[in-house]
């Protein structure tokens, strides 16, 4: 590769840009991105890749997607690299409304040089609403910074965000050709962890061996201007939330330590299904479960903190175990105590402290063992504390309506292929019962936030259905326990097991008299 002349005007480094372009409505942006490539001092190819005939901009074009869905189309792209892959020194992709600019380049370059063979730097989208307000996209649900993977490179720190997904991705030739050597690059159009058009700009990460970084340290030379703005106020974090998380970040490079994570909070099902939203919002249903004398509370898997936050502005003393100790900074930054560690060492770390309410909100799916989490927590709680309990209703007829597909998976694998135990009102209620608890109370909730129409009309008459048919509608359960005396707790656990026995030697029975015959 050449190098980069001071003045960066006669500098000789070949790249092409393939640019995804479906149908007209972006062609505003498409235009952009051409004029600004164009500005560059570099020697700059430029194709779009599309449905109809995009050449009178000025550019090569190729028309046509890989297979019959029109979301096929950026895979159009791998082919075209792999053609010139000898060509050039840069390959970037891009949907097209991504502005990536000079400094972007020279910032991938410069982090480049000190990066190690299988790791790769990555963008970050940034959107700017009309206030000037900014956005970053990307951070949402259950996508974050994974804080065991943050390193030191040179004079850049550096961290993986879950979401390997910005739309555009840079490969020098040498990474090209190591992505097209693995056999994960030149694929036909399929979908797994991302949709078709996301999967075709994240295949380099997720397929190839290569690992995407960000260098946080250095994050405005390695954010790209989303230009539609069409996630504002809907998806993403503020600038605000971005900082702290950084700053988080690069505490965790500085000290070279970093507590693991509290839970898997991934599951294996497609698009993460069920999976841990680090985002969540307040949720008044919990609120309200939480008994009016409570003054402390626990919180367990502690993500971005809106409810704990919410309840700190209500003068209640807030003590969380984190997600980790990046997400969670904001909630930090806000009064919210943070206890680190491995939650099996919960009383220790807590000092033998006893707590008016424990939260566990939809975090318990994801336990290893939700009967084991739930025992750690009865050494924090008195006889008259209360647990919280909040999960995903996964076979509540709207549920199932809603993700039907990824049924027979979840019913018919465990845990170790799913990543998440199967979650109703009964299943809740036996862990409760395994780990010396008692259900009080448990009651349906309905997601605030539905768009469709029926999701809207359910929302909205929830609130006046009977119990048991509002918990067969719901999306989400509420249940609230407490912690039976240590005789009732250990004569429950009996009875459970000895349940549990019968049911073992009546399923063995039964397998032996099919096989009998």
């Amino acid at each position: 590769m050449t190098a980069l002349h001071e003045d960066g005007r006669d500098a000789s480094l070949r790249v092409l840009v393939a640019l995804a372009s479906y149908g007209t409505s972006n062609d505003r942006y498409l235009e952009r991105l051409i004029r600004e490539y164009r500005s560059m001092p570099f020697d700059i190819d430029i194709v779009v890749l599309s449905n109809i005939d995009k050449s009178g901009q000025g550019v090569e074009c190729r028309v046509g997607t890989p297979a019959k869905n029109p979301w096929s189309l950026p895979f159009a792209h791998k082919p075209l690299f792999a053609e010139r892959a000898n060509k050039y020194d840069l390959f970037i992709y891009s949907e097209d409304d991504i502005l990536i600019t000079e400094k972007n380049l020279r910032a991938f370059l410069d982090v480049t040089a000190v990066l190690q063979q299988d790791e790769i730097a990555g963008y970050l989208r940034i959107e700017k609403g009309a206030d000037g307000e900014e956005n970053y996209p990307d951070i949402h649900e259950n996508f974050h910074w994974d804080s065991t993977s943050v390193r030191s490179r040179g004079r850049y720190t550096l961290a993986h965000l879950t979401n390997e997904h910005a739309a555009c991705y840079v490969l020098t030739q040498a990474q090209l050709r190591t992505a097209i050597q693995s056999g994960g690059f030149l694929v036909d159009p399929y979908e797994g962890k991302y949709d078709l058009l996301c999967t075709a700009a994240t295949d380099p990460y997720t397929q190839c061996g290569l690992k995407k970084f960000v260098p946080v340290s250095h994050v405005d030379d390695f954010t790209v201007h989303h230009l539609s703005n069409k996630y504002v106020g809907r998806v993403g974090i503020s600038a605000a939330e971005l900082r702290d998380q950084i700053e988080a970040l690069i505490r965790i490079a500085e000290r070279c330590k970093t507590p693991p994570p509290l839970f898997n909070t991934e599951t294996k099902l497609s698009r993460g299904l069920y999976s841990k939203d680090y985002y969540e919002p307040v949720s008044e249903d919990v609120i309200s479960a939480i008994p009016p004398a409570a003054r402390s509370v626990l919180s367990i898997g502690c993500g971005s903190g809106a409810t704990e936050k919410r309840l700190i502005e209500r003068g209640l003393r807030v003590v969380a175990m984190p997600l980790d100790p990046v997400v969670s900074s904001g909630a930090a930054a806000r009064g919210v105590e943070m206890i680190y560690g491995d939650i099996d060492e919960l009383a220790t770390l807590a000092h033998g402290e006893k707590f008016d309410c424990i939260l566990c909100l939809n975090v318990l799916h994801l336990a290893h063992d939700p009967v084991a989490a739930l025992s750690t927590l009865k050494d924090c709680l008195c006889d008259s504390s209360s647990v919280i309990i909040q999960t995903p209703s996964m076979l509540s007829l709207r549920t199932i309506r809603q993700t039907f597909r990824d049924m027979p998976v979840l019913l018919g694998k465990g845990y170790s292929s799913t990543g998440v135990h199967l979650s109703t009102a009964r299943a809740v209620k036996s862990w409760c019962t395994r780990a010396g608890m008692k259900v009080n109370r448990t009651i349906g909730t309905l997601n605030r936030q539905e768009t469709s129409r029926l999701g809207r009309i359910a929302s909205a008459v929830g609130d006046f259905l009977p119990a048991p048919l509002a918990i067969s509608m719901a999306t989400s359960i509420v249940v609230s326990a407490r912690r039976l005396p240590d005789e009732r707790s250990q004569l429950a656990s009996q009875s459970i097991r000895a349940h549990d026995t019968r049911r073992a030697l009546s399923s063995s029975e039964s397998e032996s008299r099919t096989a009998h015959f």
